[in-house]
């Protein structure tokens, strides 16, 4: 409910500012805010006093109902029980059995068959024959002549269906 009548007041205060003259409006407003109304000092005219505006006045709250003090009773906890010690067993492990060595057969390998030398013939001696090149002509500069072209003829506007607008041939 506030929210309307928040809107409606400043639709009213909108449309006041927007009727009629800027001056008026502004003192309109001016006067008729709350918050201007007890600062705002009216035009001092000699011999004439000047009416205090009312103050309204603040409607009165109830007083704020006192809470209750809530007492805890007090609880004793009663004490932790001892936690007996825990002996663990002393165990005696078996000492760890001692890994026979292992003895490789000593093995005697052929000897390495020996590769034989191959003699190869001596490579052919390659001529590769000097080739003359006849120097690049000049490329001559070709001058394009400069062409107008015709203008662009006019297509006439024909009325010709379309295939798709056309309606279907009849039986």
């Amino acid at each position: 409910m506030a929210v309307s009548t928040c809107s409606l007041l400043a639709v009213a205060m909108a449309l006041a500012l927007l009727s009629g003259n800027m001056a008026h409006a502004s003192r309109l407003l001016a006067d008729t805010t709350e918050a201007a109304s007890p600062t705002a000092t009216p035009a001092a005219v000699p011999g004439i006093a000047a009416p205090k505006p009312p103050v309204p006045t603040m409607p009165t709250m109830p007083p704020v109902p006192t809470v209750p003090t809530v007492t805890t009773p007090q609880v004793t906890v009663p004490p932790m029980p001892a936690v007996p010690a825990i002996t663990v067993p002393q165990l005696t492990i078996p000492p760890m059995p001692t890994v026979p060595a292992i003895t490789v057969p000593q093995v005697t390998l052929p000897p390495m068959p020996a590769v034989p030398t191959v003699t190869m013939p001596p490579m052919p001696a390659v001529v590769v024959p000097k080739v003359t090149m006849p120097p690049m002509p000049a490329i001559p500069s070709i001058s394009i002549p400069k062409m107008t072209l015709p203008p662009m003829p006019s297509i006439p506007t024909v009325n010709v269906p379309m295939p798709f607008l056309a309606p279907p041939p009849s039986a």
